[in-house]
C-alpha cells in the first residue's frame, strides 16, 4: 500500500518559531533601525553640512582625511570612520569646550595628547617603532606611572614635544650600536676621499629647560640619560656640538633661541648651525661674516597642533654677507624631500666645494642661512619617502663634503634612517666605487 505524500509546511521565519523550537531566533529589528540610522546620521552628516557651506578646519597636525575610494577593497570601510571624524565641522568647538570645562573644574588643560603623533607632520622625526626596546623606568619615575605624552606643557604657557623624553627613556637602538653606525657611515664617505661632517640640532628641552613642569612622563630617565648621551655623541662620533654657541646666541639676543611652541629654534639657531658647519668645514671662515636683523615674520606652531589648537611663532629675518658686503641669505625652503640645489658665485667667506646637507626639519628651518654660506650646496632630508634610496646614495656620490644633520631625539632613539643597514649596505659600495 503506497504512503500518503507528506504535506509540506509554509516556509516560517525563524522568529515565528514557538520560543521552544531550537531555531528560535528573536527579531532585532528595533535595534538594528537604531542602528542603521545611527550610522547613516553619522557618515551623512559632514556631507550635508558642507552642501550647506559648513566647512571643517584642519585642527590637528595633519591634513583632513579624504574620502576613500571604493576600489581600495576592505580599506574603504576601515578608512571611513577615519574621513567622517576629520570631516564634522563643530570638532573644534567640541574640543574647546572639552579644555574650557577641563581648565574650570580641575585647572588643567583637558588630557588631548596622550598618544604619540602621526607619522604626518610637520615636526619630521618617525614615531617610535610599534614594539620599541624598553629601557627600565626609575622607581617612582612618571614613566612607570603613565604614558607618554605628544606634548608637554610646561610653566608660562611653554610646550614641548614629548618625544623629546620618550626617545631617550625608550631607544629603538641601544646607544653604542647607533654610534657604531654613526661612525660606519663616517668611515664610508672619508675613505673615499670626502669630508665627513655630523651635526647634532640639541632639543629645545636641553636648551630651555626652565619652563618644563616639575613632574612629566619620563623626566627622570630622560634628565638622567641626557649629559651621557652628549657626552658620547661628541667623543665618539666626532659630533658637532651646537649647545655652548646656542647659549652664547641666547645671552646675545636677550630671550631664548627657541619658542615657546614650538619644537624648532628660532632663525638665530639657523645661523648658528650654518656658521657651525663652515666652520668645520673651513676652519675660520666665517670672521668675515656680517649678519643684521632686517624684519620679522610669523609662521604656524608646529606644537599647539598636536593638542588640538593653533598657534603662530614670530621669528626675527636676518641677512648674511659672508664677506661681510654682499647680501646672500636666501628664501626658506619649504620641503626638501626632494634634492634643493643652490648655487652661486664664491666670495670671500662662502664655502665653495660641492656639499650635501643630508638633514630633517632642522636644516629646513635653517635653510635661508645655508643657501647664503654655501656656493654648491644640495639639500636633502634623510626622514622622506619622496626621495628613493638610490637617489639619496647618488646624491652622497656627487658630494665633495657630505653633512649628516639630526635632532637630538632622533639620534637618541636610534631613529635615524642613515644607519639602517639597507641604507648602508647602498651607500659604502657607491663611495668606494667612486672615489674623490
Amino acid at each position: 500500500m503506497a504512503s500518503e505524500p507528506q504535506q509540506q509546511l509554509p516556509a516560517v521565519h525563524e522568529a515565528w518559531l514557538p520560543r521552544e523550537h531550537a531555531l528560535h531566533r528573536p527579531r532585532h529589528g528595533g535595534r538594528q533601525l537604531t542602528a542603521l540610522v545611527s550610522a547613516l546620521l553619522f557618515f551623512t552628516t559632514p556631507a550635508l553640512l558642507w552642501v550647506f557651506g559648513v566647512r571643517p578646519g584642519e585642527i590637528e597636525n595633519h591634513k583632513l582625511a579624504s574620502f576613500p575610494s571604493v576600489a581600495s577593497g576592505w580599506s574603504f570601510f576601515t578608512d571611513l570612520p577615519t574621513w567622517a571624524v576629520d570631516q564634522l565641522s563643530f570638532r573644534g568647538g567640541a574640543i574647546a569646550a572639552a579644555d574650557g570645562i577641563s581648565r574650570g573644574l580641575f585647572g588643567e588643560d583637558a588630557p588631548l595628547d596622550q598618544s604619540l603623533p602621526p607619522l604626518a607632520g610637520p615636526i619630521p622625526v618617525a614615531p617610535p617603532p610599534a614594539q620599541p626596546k624598553t629601557a627600565p623606568a626609575p622607581t617612582g619615575s612618571p614613566n612607570s606611572q603613565a604614558g607618554y605624552r605628544r606634548v608637554v606643557q610646561g610653566l608660562d604657557g611653554w610646550l614641548y614635544y614629548g618625544y623629546d623624553a620618550d626617545a631617550k627613556c625608550e631607544p629603538s637602538r641601544e646607544l653604542s650600536e647607533t654610534i657604531d653606525k654613526i661612525n660606519e657611515l663616517r668611515n664610508a664617505v672619508e675613505k673615499s676621499g670626502r669630508k665627513f661632517e655630523f651635526v647634532i640640532a640639541p632639543d629645545k628641552s636641553t636648551i630651555v629647560p626652565q619652563f618644563l613642569p616639575g613632574t612629566y612622563p619620563g623626566k627622570d630617565c630622560a634628565q638622567a640619560a641626557q649629559a651621557t648621551t652628549w657626552n658620547r655623541l661628541t667623543t665618539e662620533t666626532g659630533a658637532l656640538d651646537l649647545r655652548p654657541e646656542l647659549k652664547a646666541s641666547e645671552g646675545r639676543i636677550g630671550h631664548p633661541i627657541y619658542p615657546s611652541n614650538d619644537t624648532h629654534w628660532l632663525d638665530e639657531g639657523g645661523l648658528v648651525m650654518t656658521r657651525g658647519i663652515a666652520n668645520a668645514i673651513q676652519p675660520g671662515i666665517t670672521r668675515s661674516w656680517l649678519s643684521t636683523p632686517v624684519g620679522k615674520y610669523d609662521t604656524a606652531a608646529d606644537l599647539p597642533p598636536l593638542i588640538n589648537k593653533q598657534g603662530t611663532k614670530t621669528n626675527t629675518l636676518y641677512s648674511l654677507m659672508p664677506d661681510g658686503v654682499v647680501e646672500r641669505a636666501g628664501e626658506p625652503n619649504g620641503d626638501i624631500d626632494r634634492p634643493v640645489y643652490r648655487s652661486a658665485s664664491p666670495l670671500l667667506g662662502t664655502v665653495n666645494q660641492k656639499t650635501l646637507i643630508y638633514g630633517d626639519s632642522f636644516t629646513k628651518a635653517s635653510s635661508r642661512y645655508l643657501s647664503g654660506a654655501f656656493t654648491n650646496l644640495t639639500m636633502l632630508a634623510h626622514f622622506t619617502q619622496k626621495t628613493s634610496r638610490a637617489e639619496a646614495v647618488d646624491e652622497f656620490v656627487n658630494a665633495q663634503v657630505v653633512v649628516v644633520e639630526a635632532v637630538e631625539r632622533s639620534v637618541a632613539g636610534g631613529q635615524l634612517a642613515f644607519i639602517d643597514d639597507g641604507f648602508l649596505s647602498a651607500v659604502k659600495p657607491a663611495l668606494a666605487a667612486h672615489p674623490r
